[in-house]
C-alpha cells in the first residue's frame, strides 16, 4: 500500500506572489497548474505536463484524496490551496511539509537554502530554475518583438519547457531526500496540532478595512508630495531623498563627513548641529523615510475577493525556537498606537479630510503610522476579543531556574520591575513609583540582562541614555546578585551542552529535566512540552576568552548565510525561554480553538479572535482565564493574562 505521495507543482498567474501572497495569487482568475511531479514512496518520478494537455491519472487522483496516503511537500501550505482550487479539498491533517521538518530541525525553510545545508547542492532551487519560474509563471511586458503577447506559453520555447519540466522533477527529488535525511528526527504531536491550527488561521485570513487603507494610502501620497517640494526648496537638491546627495549636502554644511542616515545617526547630527537647516533637512527625512505606512499598501495588495488578508504567519519561522514570523503585511513588527484620541483620528482619517488632518496633527505620516493596526477589524456584528501573557519571559525564566522571589512577585503583585529595583537597591518596594528613576533602572535591567546581557546590551535598552557606563556596571553587578539562580542556570545549561557533545550521550539538567543530546549530526535540548531546539553539527573550540565554547551550523543573521554561528549560556537560555514561551502561547490557543474562539491572529504573546459582539466581555473573561490555567508540562510556572474587548485592532 502505498504511504507517502511526494509532490511539487508549477504554477501561472498574473498576480504578484511576493506582493501579493498565495492565496490571491491563486484566486485570480487566470491561475492554472502548469505541471505535476509526483512519487509514491520511493518510486520513480512522473512528470504530468498539464499546460500542453496532459491529465491527471486517477491512481494519482485517488491517492492525493485518500486520507490513509501521507501528501508531502515543501512549503505544503502551496500544494494544498492549489489542488483545493482545482476542487481537490485536501485536509490539512493529511499533508506533510518537508519545510517545516526542516526548519523543526535547526535547518533553512526554503528549498534552495536547506538544499545546500544538507549538501544536495545539484537537488533544489537553482538559479536557472528561477529564470524559468520567471520565464513561465509570470505575466510578461507586450512588446513588438515577442507579438504583444502577456505571458510565455511551452510553444514559445520547446527547450526551456522541458528544462522546466526536469527542474520540477528535481524539485521532488530533493523534498524526498530531505524528508528521508530528517525520517528519525519526529515532529511531536504538539506541533503537529499547532502546524493544523496555524493553516487553519491562515486560510481563514484577517478582515481589512480597505476603504480606510486606500483613504490612509492617499493621504500619506499626498503629505510625502508636499514634503518633498519643501525638501527640495530647502536644500536646493535634485533628489533630496537620494542617500548619496544627502549625505554630501549634511558633510558638506556640517564640514565633517556624513556616512549614515539611520536614525540614531540622524538623532546625533540633530544633538550636534546648532544649524537650523540642518535640523530641518533631517526633520523632513525623517517624515519622508517612515517606512510603516507602506504597510497599506501590502494589505491593498494581498486583500482577497472577501477582503480578507491571508498567510500572514509562518510556521516556525524562527527555526531554533519555533516562533512565528509575519509575511506580508507583518504583523510582528507593526507601530504602537500611543494616540490618545485614537478613535478621533480613525473617523478623520476614514473621512479623507487631509486639510482638516493636517490642521489637528501637522506629521500625518506619524498618525497614519499609529493607525496601521486599527485597519484590520473584525466581520459584522463581531469584535475582537484581546489578551496576551504578561511579562511571559520573565516568567519563564524565574520558572526555569527555580529563582523563588521572582516567583513570588508573579504569585502576588507581579510587579517584576520594581521588585527588581527593590531587591538590587535595598528600597521598600512601595517606595518605588511608576516614574521613578529607581522603577526604570529596574526596568532596563529585567529587559537586558536576563540572557547574560552586560554593559552593552544595558545601552541598547537605555535608549534615552539616562545611565552612565558606572551605573550600568553597578546594576549588572546588583541584578546578577539579586538573581544567583538564574546565573547558575547560564553556566548549567552551556555545561551540559558542552558534555554532551564532548561525551556523544545525554545529559540531563537539574533545571526542569531538561535534556541535552548529540546523535553525531544534531545536538538536541528536549523541552517540558516535549519539542526538541536543534543546534546543527556542533563542535567546541576555544572563544575569545580561550574557554570552550559551543558553535554550531545556522543562518546568520546579517548574511543569511548558512555558517558557524557560537554561542553561550545566556543564549541557549534565551533560546530555551523564548521556545518555551511560544510553547505556552501554542498551548493556549489550541485551547481556545478547542473552546470554539475564532483565532484570526497572533502578535508575539498575544493571541486575537474575532467573536459574536454580543457576550463579548464573557468571551474576554474566559480566554484569560484559559490563557491563566496552568499548563500540564510546566507545573509550578504563574501565569496571567489580560485583555480588552475592541471595535478594530490596536494596543490597549
Amino acid at each position: 500500500m502505498i504511504k507517502k505521495l511526494h509532490i511539487d507543482i508549477e504554477t501561472y498567474s498574473s498576480v504578484d506572489i511576493k506582493t501579493s501572497g498565495s492565496y490571491k495569487y491563486m484566486e485570480s482568475l487566470d491561475f492554472e497548474i502548469l505541471m505535476v511531479a509526483f512519487a509514491f514512496d520511493e518510486g520513480p518520478i512522473q512528470i504530468i505536463d498539464l499546460a500542453l494537455g496532459e491529465k491527471l491519472p486517477r491512481k494519482f487522483i485517488k491517492n492525493l484524496t485518500d486520507p490513509k496516503v501521507e501528501k508531502h511537500a515543501h512549503n505544503a501550505n502551496f500544494e494544498r490551496n492549489a489542488f483545493r482550487t482545482y476542487g481537490y479539498d485536501v485536509p490539512i491533517k493529511q499533508w506533510k511539509c518537508t519545510a517545516i521538518k526542516a526548519a523543526y530541525c535547526g535547518l533553512p525553510l526554503s528549498l534552495k537554502m536547506v538544499s545546500k545545508a544538507l549538501e544536495l547542492e545539484d537537488r533544489g532551487k537553482s538559479s536557472t530554475g528561477e529564470s524559468l519560474i520567471r520565464f513561465f509563471c509570470s505575466p510578461i511586458k507586450a512588446t513588438k518583438a515577442n507579438d504583444h503577447r502577456v505571458r510565455n506559453f511551452p510553444k514559445h520555447d520547446m527547450e526551456k519547457w522541458e528544462e522546466f519540466k526536469q527542474y520540477c522533477v528535481q524539485d521532488v527529488e530533493a523534498e524526498r531526500t530531505i524528508d528521508n535525511i530528517l525520517m528519525n528526527y519526529r515532529l511531536p504531536l504538539f506541533e503537529k496540532r499547532n502546524y493544523m491550527l496555524d493553516q487553519k488561521i491562515n486560510d481563514t485570513g484577517l478582515l481589512t478595512d480597505l476603504d480606510f487603507a486606500r483613504k490612509a494610502y492617499v493621504m500619506n501620497d499626498k503629505f510625502s508630495t508636499q514634503l518633498m517640494i519643501e525638501f527640495k526648496e530647502l536644500t536646493g537638491l535634485e533628489n533630496p531623498n537620494s542617500p548619496a546627495q544627502l549625505k554630501k549636502w549634511l558633510s558638506d554644511l556640517m564640514q565633517k563627513e556624513v556616512t549614515t542616515l539611520a536614525k540614531d545617526g540622524l538623532d546625533a547630527l540633530i544633538e550636534e548641529s546648532e544649524l537650523d537647516i540642518v535640523r530641518k533637512a533631517i526633520g523632513y527625512r525623517k517624515k519622508l523615510s517612515k517606512s510603516s505606512v507602506k504597510k497599506y499598501v501590502s494589505m491593498m495588495n494581498c486583500a482577497c475577493e472577501d477582503e480578507r488578508v491571508r498567510g500572514l504567519f509562518q510556521f516556525y519561522g524562527a527555526n531554533r525556537t519555533g516562533r512565528w514570523s509575519g509575511r506580508l503585511v507583518q504583523l510582528q513588527n507593526l507601530p504602537r498606537n500611543y494616540l490618545k484620541d485614537l478613535d478621533e483620528a480613525r473617523r478623520l482619517v476614514a473621512s479623507g479630510d487631509y486639510d482638516l488632518a493636517m490642521m489637528l496633527y501637522n506629521n500625518i505620516a506619524n498618525i497614519l503610522s499609529e493607525l496601521i493596526r486599527t485597519a484590520f477589524v473584525p466581520k459584522p456584528n463581531h469584535t475582537f476579543v484581546v489578551a496576551d501573557f504578561s511579562a511571559i519571559e520573565a516568567r519563564v525564566i524565574s520558572w526555569l531556574a527555580g529563582e523563588k522571589w521572582r516567583i513570588e512577585v508573579f504569585e502576588s503583585h507581579g510587579k517584576i520591575y520594581e521588585a527588581s529595583a527593590s531587591m538590587m537597591f535595598n528600597v521598600p518596594i512601595e517606595k518605588i513609583t511608576k516614574g521613578s528613576d529607581l522603577r526604570q533602572k529596574g526596568k532596563t535591567a529585567e529587559l537586558a540582562l536576563g540572557y547574560q546581557g552586560s554593559i552593552g546590551a544595558m545601552k541598547a535598552m537605555d535608549r534615552d541614555n539616562k545611565l552612565t557606563d558606572p551605573e550600568m556596571r553597578i546594576i549588572v553587578k546588583k541584578w546578577r546578585k539579586a538573581n544567583p539562580n538564574i546565573v547558575k542556570l547560564w553556566w548549567n545549561l552551556n555545561e551540559c551542552a558542552i558534555a554532551a557533545v564532548k561525551k556523544r550521550t545525554k545529559i540531563v539538567s537539574k533545571y526542569k529535566n531538561l535534556e541535552f543530546e548529540y546523535d553525531g549530526t544534531a545536538l538536541t535540548i528536549k523541552l517540558p512540552s516535549g519539542k526538541k531546539l536543534f543546534y546543527w553539527e556542533p563542535k567546541i573550540q576555544k572563544n575569545k576568552y580561550n574557554n570552550e565554547a559551543l558553535v554550531y551550523r545556522g543562518v546568520d543573521q546579517k548574511t543569511a548565510q548558512w555558517v558557524y554561528v557560537d554561542t553561550y549560556g545566556g543564549k541557549l537560555a534565551e533560546n530555551i525561554v523564548q521556545a518555551i514561551s511560544r510553547d505556552l502561547l501554542a498551548h493556549s490557543m489550541l485551547e481556545l480553538d478547542k473552546e470554539g474562539f475564532n483565532i484570526v491572529m497572533h502578535v508575539h504573546d498575544e493571541a486575537i479572535a474575532e467573536q459574536p459582539i454580543e457576550g463579548s466581555k464573557q468571551s474576554l473573561e474566559k480566554m484569560c482565564k484559559i490563557m491563566s490555567k496552568d499548563v500540564p508540562w510546566a507545573e509550578g510556572l504563574p501565569l496571567g493574562a489580560d485583555g480588552y474587548v475592541t471595535p478594530y485592532y490596536k494596543k490597549d
